[in-house]
């Protein structure tokens, strides 16, 4: 099984989990950014930075963009087009707005997916139609463990 494959099956693991702000339990709950600290910890390891509270406006009146920053803190930047599996992909959900929401890339190809925790929806694997993908601003790969 190739390190793809492992990412995403772990991801696929959260399905079902229920949607809980902050949290990052698989089956008890989680947000998209618990899923993607849960499967890194299946993945990789411990997680490289203890995660501060944080509120579902996530950064919007301050402006900044905290996830992306996070990102490109501890996560292998890709070109947005340079698509595989268990990417981590971030969007920006409204014009505008900071990039607040993540998931995982499953399938590619013809028809591509992604699993992500989703309000009210809970930990769902979504088809990556073209108005989830005109909301990626970036597209990022798992480090390796140590």
């Amino acid at each position: 099984m190739t390190r793809s494959d492992l990412i995403v099956q772990a991801a696929r693991e959260w399905l079902g989990t229920p949607y809980v702000h902050q949290a990052s339990v698989r089956g008890a709950g989680c947000d998209c950014l618990g899923l993607l600290r849960g499967v890194w910890r299946e993945v990789i390891g411990d997680e490289p930075e203890t995660v501060p509270a944080y509120t579902p406006d996530w950064s919007e009146p301050q402006r900044q963009e905290r996830l992306w920053q996070a990102g490109l803190r501890h996560l292998v930047p890709k070109a947005v087009d340079d698509v595989a599996p268990g990417d981590c992909l971030l969007f920006r959900m409204r014009d505008g707005a900071v990039a607040k929401h993540l998931g995982l890339q499953a399938e590619i190809g013809d028809a591509p997916t992604f699993v992500h925790a989703y309000d009210r929806h809970g930990v769902i694997e979504s088809p990556l139609g073209r108005a989830w993908q005109r909301r990626i601003v970036a597209r990022f790969a798992l480090p390796r463990g140590d």
